[in-house]
């Protein structure tokens, strides 16, 4: 991908950067920086509200078709765009998961119907959305789901549980992997299904972690209830959507990631020249080997992203296993630039510092979104053509 900006490019990141800076400065300046890793739960109806002023003003799903309300933005402009948000310290978009990964689902997957009913509300900010994947038996191994909906009339009823749900407590609406035919194989007995949160029949509770936030949650779903057409690409076809849904997720949404890793390892580079750790030979090494990494990063997001839709290619394997490890080792370079002062807090409310916070969040990166060892699994199967490993 040609990384040089044409005229249009530049003069398309100066409006960017403009309606940024004038809408930071304004109501919503206390949010900037708010809601990064580690730090999701916070002020969350302030960024539901930030999520309608930017729908109201096009800024979501910058990248989606105009047909389905986007700008029909290309690869480069919404890595403008991610770029100057993060670099305007742009607060956590609650409407992410929305945007990124159930709106491009229905796109690719959706019936009209379903189309007409959700996309608009996600492009204005109304609804929010979770995704409901993981259970306690079912997390880097999906498709040993176990969480059960029967068809009853015109209603899906759906019994079972699942963990780690970012955004549960204040979503609308959770796109659940459901199975629908317990008789059929694990991957061939799986819907993809879309169920309003806010009812009878589901409870959310927070999961509290060493960080004190609690982005994530169980949910459990005893007799609630979802419409019979509300089955994103068929009954028992689930699996194919599933893994089209995790496509996206490695698709443009890396992007914006990326970017706020960037202001992550710009805190430490401040960090090592306050601390003096700058100076040292082994630490400016390690500086320099995270910068270099960030940077292929970034190239290899784009050159994969030319090839964007619900199948990226075997190149993107390598994504999720390639930023899990730098981002861990990016928060442990940081506690040690900061040595002792690492393990202090200066003083009342005796907060978490945001390098504590996204130290202690990155230490599940190489777990969530599949393990490191699945990941290396399906690159060896997928990407390799290896046999796959002995169960």
């Amino acid at each position: 991908m040609e990384l040089q900006l044409t005229k249009r490019e530049q003069a398309f990141r100066q409006e960017v950067r403009a309606w940024l800076t004038e809408q930071l400065r304004g109501p919503f300046r206390h949010l900037r920086g708010r809601g990064a890793s580690g730090d999701q739960d916070s002020h969350v109806e302030e960024r539901i509200a930030w999520g309608k002023v930017m729908g109201a003003a096009g800024w979501n799903c910058i990248g989606w078709p105009r047909e389905f309300g986007g700008r029909g933005c290309t690869i480069k402009e919404e890595a403008i765009f991610n770029e100057e948000y993060v670099r305007a310290y742009g607060p956590g978009r609650v409407g992410h998961i929305g945007e990124t990964l159930l709106g491009p689902t229905l796109i690719h997957f959706g019936s009209p119907e379903q189309r007409q009913r959700f996309l608009p509300p996600i492009v204005a900010g109304d609804e929010i959305w979770c995704q409901g994947y993981s259970e306690p038996g079912a997390g880097s191994d999906l498709a040993n789901v176990q969480t059960k909906a029967t068809l009853v009339g015109d209603e899906w009823i759906i019994e079972g549980q699942k963990i780690w749900t970012s955004g549960a407590l204040h979503s609308d609406w959770c796109f659940v992997l459901c199975r629908t035919d317990s008789d059929a194989p694990k991957h061939r007995g799986l819907s993809y299904i879309l169920v309003p949160m806010k009812q009878e029949g589901i409870e959310a509770r927070p999961i509290k972690q060493m960080s004190g936030a609690s982005e994530f949650a169980e949910v459990f779903f005893d007799g609630a209830k979802a419409h019979k057409d509300h089955v994103v690409g068929g009954v028992n076809n689930g699996w194919k959507v599933a893994m089209g849904t995790l496509a996206f997720e490695r698709g443009t949404s890396t992007l914006g990631q990326q970017y706020l890793f960037q202001q992550e390892l710009e805190q430490v580079l401040d960090a090592a020249k306050r601390t003096g750790a700058a100076k040292d030979p082994v630490f400016r090494q390690r500086l320099a080997a995270a910068w270099i990494g960030l940077k292929i990063m970034r190239v290899n997001a784009l050159r994969t992203l030319e090839h964007q839709g619900a199948d990226l290619g075997r190149e993107a394997l390598i994504s999720k296993l390639y930023w899990s490890n730098w981002h861990r080792d990016l928060g442990k370079l940081a506690m040690d630039v900061l040595g002792p002062r690492a393990e202090l807090i200066e003083g009342a409310p005796y907060e978490l510092t945001s390098m504590q916070k996204w130290y202690l969040f990155a230490r599940a990166d190489t777990i969530y979104a599949g393990s490191n060892q699945i990941q290396r699994n399906i690159i060896g199967e997928r990407g390799l053509g290896l046999p796959k490993e002995p169960r």
